[in-house]
């Protein structure tokens, strides 16, 4: 074993490690580029490298100004509902609810509750969803993330801030950000990424 070792850490065992290193790498090298060869003579799909030189295929919704509705979410009982702070202000006066409407909201919380009135007329008791009105751009709740959406802009995703008024469980209401015939990708890509629109 000693003896190995002396032959191994010599000059001329080091040499021959290192030549046997590099004729392995080589080797390695070789065989790599000739089965990338082989694989683009036979087409075989990679979607790595078509995502790499073409683009990630995407879905994208073009998006053009519209008026459209936005539904919020209210219990009736008795023609009352309550609602919290944090909701209050999605509601007005005269806002259709089902087949009746709001008749007022307050202002100030009822102290029983810790919450604030709303009461409504010709509403049916149970789930009803207030409706809100908009005209501008409409996307699916879950393109949206945080303030911004992702753009297919040049064959590349892109952040662009927008400006949130409301949403639902299934879409948003978007007033500013966005213009006519932007292309909102609602597939799974990061910022930067090559993407191709199907």
């Amino acid at each position: 074993m000693e003896k190995l070792k002396e032959k191994v850490s010599s000059p001329k065992g080091k040499r021959y490690t290192y030549i046997f290193c590099g004729v392995i790498l080589l080797c390695w090298v070789v065989f790599r580029f000739s089965a990338i060869g082989a694989e683009k003579s036979l087409n075989v799909f990679n979607a790595a490298r078509v995502a790499a030189d073409i683009g990630t295929p995407v879905d994208v919704i073009e998006v053009s100004k519209t008026e459209d509705i936005i539904k919020e979410p209210i219990g009736i009982k008795n023609n009352r509902a309550y609602v919290s702070s944090a909701r209050v202000g999605k509601l007005r006066s005269g806002q259709k609810v089902g087949n009746g409407e709001i008749v007022s909201v307050s202002s100030s919380i009822d102290l029983d509750t810790g919450m604030h009135v709303v009461r409504t007329r010709g509403v049916s008791d149970g789930l009803q969803y207030a409706e809100f009105i908009g005209n501008g751009y409409f996307v699916p709740a879950y393109a949206v993330k945080g303030d911004s959406v992702l753009i297919a802009e040049n064959g590349v995703a892109e952040f662009r801030k927008v400006t949130v008024i409301r949403q639902d469980s299934e879409k948003a209401f978007i007033s500013e950000g966005l213009k006519d015939g932007d292309k909102v990708i609602l597939s799974k890509v990061n910022a930067g990424d090559k993407v191709q629109v199907k």
